[in-house]
Protein backbone atom coordinates (compact mmCIF):
# COMPACT_ATOMS: atom_id res chain seq x y z
CA UNK A 1 0.00 0.00 0.00
CA UNK A 2 1.13 3.28 -0.82
CA UNK A 3 0.84 5.71 2.31
CA UNK A 4 2.03 9.15 2.52
CA UNK A 5 3.67 9.44 5.91
CA UNK A 6 0.72 12.64 7.13
CA UNK A 7 -1.76 9.34 6.40
CA UNK A 8 -0.05 6.50 7.68
CA UNK A 9 -1.76 5.06 10.77
CA UNK A 10 0.30 3.17 13.42
CA UNK A 11 -0.44 -0.95 13.91
CA UNK A 12 -2.49 -0.76 17.43
CA UNK A 13 -4.83 1.61 14.68
CA UNK A 14 -5.22 -0.41 11.49
CA UNK A 15 -5.86 -3.28 13.67
CA UNK A 16 -8.37 -1.80 15.56
CA UNK A 17 -9.89 -0.12 12.78
CA UNK A 18 -10.18 -3.52 10.82
CA UNK A 19 -11.48 -5.75 13.79
CA UNK A 20 -14.37 -2.65 13.85
CA UNK A 21 -15.30 -3.01 10.16
CA UNK A 22 -14.87 -6.50 9.93
CA UNK A 23 -15.93 -7.18 6.56
CA UNK A 24 -12.93 -6.76 3.42
CA UNK A 25 -11.81 -8.24 0.55
CA UNK A 26 -9.74 -10.77 0.54
CA UNK A 27 -7.53 -11.31 -2.76
CA UNK A 28 -5.16 -13.89 -3.88
CA UNK A 29 -2.92 -14.69 -7.10
CA UNK A 30 -3.56 -17.82 -9.24
CA UNK A 31 -0.73 -17.86 -10.57
CA UNK A 32 -2.71 -15.84 -13.84
CA UNK A 33 -4.40 -13.70 -12.25
CA UNK A 34 -6.07 -11.87 -9.00
CA UNK A 35 -8.41 -14.17 -7.51
CA UNK A 36 -11.21 -12.06 -5.25
CA UNK A 37 -14.09 -12.48 -2.26
CA UNK A 38 -15.95 -9.64 -0.46
CA UNK A 39 -16.42 -11.74 2.87
CA UNK A 40 -16.72 -10.57 6.81
CA UNK A 41 -14.05 -11.90 9.62
CA UNK A 42 -12.92 -11.33 12.96
CA UNK A 43 -9.31 -11.14 13.83
CA UNK A 44 -7.60 -13.25 16.94
CA UNK A 45 -3.86 -13.65 17.80
CA UNK A 46 -1.43 -16.11 18.46
CA UNK A 47 -0.26 -16.88 21.53
CA UNK A 48 3.03 -14.45 20.59
CA UNK A 49 0.67 -12.02 19.80
CA UNK A 50 0.65 -12.36 15.81
CA UNK A 51 -3.04 -11.53 14.33
CA UNK A 52 -4.82 -13.84 12.54
CA UNK A 53 -8.24 -13.10 10.51
CA UNK A 54 -10.46 -16.10 10.06
CA UNK A 55 -13.25 -16.46 7.59
CA UNK A 56 -14.78 -18.62 5.34
CA UNK A 57 -15.79 -18.89 1.96
CA UNK A 58 -18.02 -21.14 -0.25
CA UNK A 59 -16.54 -24.78 -0.96
CA UNK A 60 -16.65 -24.26 -4.86
CA UNK A 61 -14.82 -20.61 -4.17
CA UNK A 62 -11.82 -20.78 -6.34
CA UNK A 63 -9.91 -18.89 -3.53
CA UNK A 64 -10.24 -22.70 -1.91
CA UNK A 65 -7.26 -24.01 -4.22
CA UNK A 66 -5.06 -21.09 -3.26
CA UNK A 67 -5.04 -21.49 1.02
CA UNK A 68 -1.65 -23.57 0.72
CA UNK A 69 -0.87 -21.89 4.25
CA UNK A 70 2.29 -21.02 2.50
CA UNK A 71 1.21 -18.33 -0.34
CA UNK A 72 0.47 -14.85 1.33
CA UNK A 73 -3.06 -13.22 0.62
CA UNK A 74 -4.37 -9.99 0.76
CA UNK A 75 -6.97 -8.93 2.92
CA UNK A 76 -8.38 -5.28 1.76
CA UNK A 77 -10.56 -3.45 4.70
CA UNK A 78 -12.15 -0.11 3.72
CA UNK A 79 -13.82 2.40 5.70
CA UNK A 80 -16.44 5.50 4.73
CA UNK A 81 -14.56 7.41 2.04
CA UNK A 82 -15.69 10.79 0.15
CA UNK A 83 -14.84 13.22 -2.57
CA UNK A 84 -13.61 16.60 -1.52
CA UNK A 85 -14.02 19.28 -4.03
CA UNK A 86 -11.89 22.22 -4.16
CA UNK A 87 -14.13 24.93 -3.96
CA UNK A 88 -14.21 23.99 -0.25
CA UNK A 89 -10.75 25.22 0.57
CA UNK A 90 -10.40 28.52 2.09
CA UNK A 91 -6.52 28.44 0.43
CA UNK A 92 -6.49 28.98 -3.46
CA UNK A 93 -5.22 26.47 -5.70
CA UNK A 94 -6.45 23.10 -4.72
CA UNK A 95 -7.40 20.15 -6.73
CA UNK A 96 -10.04 17.75 -6.62
CA UNK A 97 -9.13 14.73 -3.98
CA UNK A 98 -10.80 11.43 -2.34
CA UNK A 99 -10.57 10.74 1.58
CA UNK A 100 -10.88 7.62 3.15
CA UNK A 101 -9.85 5.31 5.49
CA UNK A 102 -7.85 1.67 4.65
CA UNK A 103 -6.16 -1.29 6.11
CA UNK A 104 -4.22 -3.86 4.08
CA UNK A 105 -3.28 -7.39 6.21
CA UNK A 106 -0.98 -9.77 4.73
CA UNK A 107 0.02 -13.16 5.16
CA UNK A 108 -0.32 -16.67 4.26
CA UNK A 109 -3.46 -18.59 4.43
CA UNK A 110 -4.90 -22.24 5.31
CA UNK A 111 -7.84 -23.81 5.55
CA UNK A 112 -9.36 -24.69 9.18
CA UNK A 113 -10.28 -27.97 10.48
CA UNK A 114 -13.49 -29.30 10.95
CA UNK A 115 -13.61 -28.30 14.52
CA UNK A 116 -11.97 -24.84 14.03
CA UNK A 117 -14.57 -24.19 11.13
CA UNK A 118 -17.38 -24.88 14.10
CA UNK A 119 -15.72 -22.12 16.87
CA UNK A 120 -15.91 -20.13 13.32
CA UNK A 121 -19.22 -19.56 12.46
CA UNK A 122 -19.86 -19.62 16.33
CA UNK A 123 -17.38 -16.77 17.01
CA UNK A 124 -17.89 -14.92 13.59
CA UNK A 125 -22.28 -14.60 14.48
CA UNK A 126 -21.41 -13.71 17.65
CA UNK A 127 -19.29 -11.02 16.61
CA UNK A 128 -22.34 -9.19 14.51
CA UNK A 129 -25.12 -10.30 16.71
CA UNK A 130 -23.72 -8.46 19.64
CA UNK A 131 -23.91 -5.11 17.84
CA UNK A 132 -28.18 -5.89 17.92
CA UNK A 133 -28.26 -5.89 21.22
CA UNK A 134 -30.78 -5.82 22.91
CA UNK A 135 -32.01 -8.59 20.07
CA UNK A 136 -31.37 -12.15 21.69
CA UNK A 137 -28.37 -13.02 20.02
CA UNK A 138 -28.87 -15.93 17.26
CA UNK A 139 -26.77 -19.10 17.99
CA UNK A 140 -26.43 -22.11 15.39
CA UNK A 141 -27.68 -24.33 17.94
CA UNK A 142 -31.10 -22.99 16.92
CA UNK A 143 -30.58 -25.11 13.79
CA UNK A 144 -31.31 -28.46 13.31
CA UNK A 145 -28.12 -30.61 13.50
CA UNK A 146 -29.02 -31.94 9.97
CA UNK A 147 -29.12 -28.29 8.31
CA UNK A 148 -26.42 -26.86 10.28
CA UNK A 149 -23.60 -29.86 9.30
CA UNK A 150 -25.28 -29.92 5.32
CA UNK A 151 -24.72 -25.92 5.85
CA UNK A 152 -20.91 -26.64 7.07
CA UNK A 153 -20.08 -29.31 4.74
CA UNK A 154 -21.25 -26.16 1.61
CA UNK A 155 -18.20 -24.41 2.91
CA UNK A 156 -14.51 -23.79 4.21
CA UNK A 157 -13.05 -22.08 6.96
CA UNK A 158 -9.75 -20.26 6.67
CA UNK A 159 -7.04 -18.42 8.94
CA UNK A 160 -4.89 -15.91 7.70
CA UNK A 161 -1.82 -15.48 9.78
CA UNK A 162 -1.48 -11.48 9.59
CA UNK A 163 2.63 -10.79 8.70
CA UNK A 164 2.08 -6.98 7.32
CA UNK A 165 -0.25 -4.36 8.40
CA UNK A 166 -0.37 -1.18 6.45
CA UNK A 167 -3.18 1.59 7.12
CA UNK A 168 -3.67 4.48 5.22
CA UNK A 169 -6.47 7.33 6.86
CA UNK A 170 -6.38 9.93 4.42
CA UNK A 171 -8.17 12.68 6.10
CA UNK A 172 -6.15 16.04 4.96
CA UNK A 173 -4.05 15.75 7.77
CA UNK A 174 -1.87 18.16 6.07
CA UNK A 175 -3.97 21.01 5.84
CA UNK A 176 -3.56 24.44 7.31
CA UNK A 177 -6.14 24.44 9.91
CA UNK A 178 -8.57 27.03 8.13
CA UNK A 179 -8.50 25.11 5.22
CA UNK A 180 -8.83 21.84 7.53
CA UNK A 181 -12.07 22.89 9.18
CA UNK A 182 -13.97 24.64 6.41
CA UNK A 183 -13.41 21.40 4.12
CA UNK A 184 -14.66 19.73 7.51
CA UNK A 185 -17.79 21.83 7.83
CA UNK A 186 -18.40 21.36 3.84
CA UNK A 187 -18.78 17.35 4.22
CA UNK A 188 -20.76 17.70 7.55
CA UNK A 189 -23.46 19.16 5.39
CA UNK A 190 -23.61 16.94 2.74
CA UNK A 191 -26.70 14.59 2.35
CA UNK A 192 -24.24 11.61 1.63
CA UNK A 193 -23.37 9.32 5.15
CA UNK A 194 -20.03 8.80 4.04
CA UNK A 195 -19.40 12.65 3.72
CA UNK A 196 -20.49 12.98 7.19
CA UNK A 197 -18.56 10.25 8.55
CA UNK A 198 -15.53 11.35 7.52
CA UNK A 199 -16.54 14.85 8.69
CA UNK A 200 -16.98 13.26 12.03
CA UNK A 201 -13.45 11.64 11.86
CA UNK A 202 -11.53 14.76 11.22
CA UNK A 203 -12.82 16.42 14.40
CA UNK A 204 -11.68 13.80 16.04
CA UNK A 205 -8.49 13.26 14.75
CA UNK A 206 -7.59 17.04 14.90
CA UNK A 207 -9.82 18.97 17.35
CA UNK A 208 -7.01 21.47 18.44
CA UNK A 209 -7.53 22.90 14.86
CA UNK A 210 -11.43 23.85 15.52
CA UNK A 211 -10.03 24.91 18.91
CA UNK A 212 -7.42 27.35 17.12
CA UNK A 213 -10.08 28.68 14.49
CA UNK A 214 -12.39 29.16 16.83
CA UNK A 215 -9.61 31.40 19.02
CA UNK A 216 -8.99 33.16 15.65
CA UNK A 217 -12.72 33.74 14.90
CA UNK A 218 -13.01 35.45 18.12
CA UNK A 219 -9.85 37.52 18.14
CA UNK A 220 -11.20 39.30 14.67
CA UNK A 221 -15.46 40.02 16.05
CA UNK A 222 -15.46 43.56 16.82
CA UNK A 223 -16.79 43.75 20.30
CA UNK A 224 -20.08 45.97 20.52
CA UNK A 225 -19.79 48.90 22.35
CA UNK A 226 -23.17 49.68 24.79
CA UNK A 227 -24.59 52.72 24.48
Amino acid sequence: MYTPPPFKSDRAASLAFADARGFGLACAWDGKKPVASSLPFYLTSDNDGTPRALFHVARHNPLVKLADGTTSWLLAVNGADTYVSPDWYVSPDQVPTWLYQAVHLTGPVRKLSDDELADQIDTLSAKFEGRLLPKKPWLSSKMTAGRLEAMKKAIVGMVMTVEEIEGSFKLNQHKSDADYTALNQALASQGDADARAIAGLMRAARPLAFAAVAVQDNQTMTPERSV
